[in-house]
């Protein structure tokens, strides 16, 4: 149905088990007092109908000798009424029809007038001697019997359930009013104790915040203290318990994972290290071998040139993973002032003496952009992002480098209108060694090692900022954030 909203349910487990409780109260309370009303009621109509009993048919056989009973000689006009209680109503039926009513009042009797609905009713009464109830417009609810008379006629006694319902209707207003103050003194009541009766519960749930957010991703990982223990014999105890080994077990996961990490950042470290002697030698030794002045064959030479230039590279990959390295353990970088405008312009006159084939734009803000930071990591992005660009865009591609200084950061953007990088790659693309250029550049030949992207992630970081990928066909954007302080 439109318009009609539904109730509110209760979201904490506090708030239900309380509620719960007031409800099965309240169930109870209602049981007990309908069950109690009931009795109450069916009581006191039976003591009505053994007052009836014994009132008997002396009132109405009054009605049926004309005003005057049989034995009566006192001179009361309408017969003795003193022994008959007030409110008692007396009825006379011949041949169904009512030919007499009167009811008892305190020191006279009064004759009642019937509607057409109350003659009904009263023609109804089953002549069984038993009490019925019947509702008379001009007397209300009155308990009726009736029996036969001595002239063949049916006599109607009845006395009024005003007592009755009065008694009633006071139990039912007692009632009402102990079991609301109760349920209300019961539902403060149960609220505290629930509350008190799940403050372990409480404790469980706030360790488990203060752990979910801890950057658990990587690095060395310091848990927080354990949930207090409760009640081992109580579901909350054991709540607790369980929730306390989980920690234990993910504490010493984390703490074998930082060990292993520092192993694996220290033997990249030391192998980085000491590759780089071994490997510059080796380059060294192919340009000496190539500068010989004595005939050397065709194939030697193209040997010696593929050496010379994979000892090169194998350089680079050795520099750059001994810089991720030492990322990775934390080494501080160098602090000082970096005129960032400056970096941008050398970086793209590189990229374009390196890449002609390209369309090389700049978007720059007309006052030069200072940053805190080390100039020659700095660098490094710059020159990983443009030769990114260049590497896996096919000639022709535009590359606007641009810059924007917004206060407390710096951003810096390398956007490019080339066939973008591919979805199932992007997740992925800031990780180590992950190469896509076959993707981007059908004619790409060669590489790096998949490590470029990685540094620039790691050196944005270092800086107190990120960088994000933000790429479909067309249109590529690589997203530096720089803190200026």
């Amino acid at each position: 149905m439109r318009g009609v909203r539904p109730l509110p349910r209760p979201h904490t487990l506090r708030a239900r088990l309380t509620l719960g409780l007031v409800v099965l109260l309240a169930v109870s309370c209602a049981a007990v007092g309908l069950a109690a009303v009931v009795e109450l009621n069916g009581f006191l109509v039976d003591r009505l109908d053994q007052q009836l009993a014994q009132v008997g048919s002396r009132f109405p056989e009054s009605l049926e000798h004309g005003g005057r009973l049989p034995d009566d000689h006192d001179g009361d006009e309408r017969g003795d009424t003193r022994r008959q209680p007030t409110g008692t109503f007396g009825a006379r039926l011949v041949g169904g029809t009512v030919t007499d009513a009167a009811v008892v009042r305190p020191g006279s009797v009064t004759a009642v007038s019937l509607t057409a609905g109350d003659r009904a009713q009263l023609r109804a009464v089953p002549r069984d001697g038993a009490g019925h109830s019947v509702d008379l417009s001009a007397l209300d609810a009155y308990r009726v019997t009736a029996a036969p008379g001595a002239d063949g006629d049916v006599l109607i006694t009845g006395l009024p359930l005003e007592p009755v319902e009065a008694a009633v209707h006071r139990l039912e207003l007692v009632a009402a009013s102990v079991f609301g103050a109760a349920l209300a003194v019961t539902g403060v009541a149960g609220a505290l104790w629930v509350r008190w009766s799940l403050r372990p519960l409480s404790r469980v749930a706030a360790t488990a915040t203060r752990v979910s957010e801890l950057p658990l991703a990587s690095g060395e990982v310091a848990l927080p203290p354990r949930a207090p223990d409760a009640d081992p014999r109580s579901e909350v105890g054991q709540v607790a318990a369980a929730f306390n080994r989980m920690l234990g077990h993910v504490e010493g996961a984390l703490v074998r994972r930082h060990a292993s990490e520092e192993r694996l950042r220290s033997f990249a470290a030391d192998a980085s290290h000491e590759l780089r002697t071994p490997v510059a030698s080796v380059r060294g030794h192919a340009e000496l071998a190539l500068l010989h002045p004595g005939p050397v064959p065709p194939e030697i030479t193209r040997a010696l040139e593929r050496i010379a230039a994979e000892s090169g590279r194998m350089g680079e990959m050795v520099d750059e993973m001994l810089l991720l390295a030492r990322l990775d353990a934390g080494r501080p970088l160098e602090r000082g002032p970096v005129d960032l405008t400056r970096l941008v312009l050398d970086a793209v006159t590189d990229a374009r003496a390196a890449g002609p084939g390209h369309r090389w734009t700049l978007d720059l803000p007309s006052e030069p952009v200072t940053v805190t930071g080390d100039e020659h990591r700095l660098q490094q992005v710059l020159a990983n992002l443009l030769a990114n660009a260049r590497q896996h865009t096919p000639d022709g591609t535009e590359v606007t480098v641009s810059l924007v200084d917004e206060g407390t950061s710096v951003v810096l953007r390398v956007h490019d209108d080339g066939p973008g990088v591919p979805e199932d790659v992007q997740p992925g693309v800031f990780e180590r060694f992950t190469r896509a250029e076959h993707r981007r550049r059908a004619d790409a030949v060669g590489g790096g090692a998949g490590l470029g992207l990685s540094i620039v992630a790691a050196v944005a970081q270092a800086h107190g900022g990120g960088v994000e990928l933000d790429s479909r066909p067309g249109s590529t954007t690589f997203t530096v954030r720089l803190s200026t302080a």
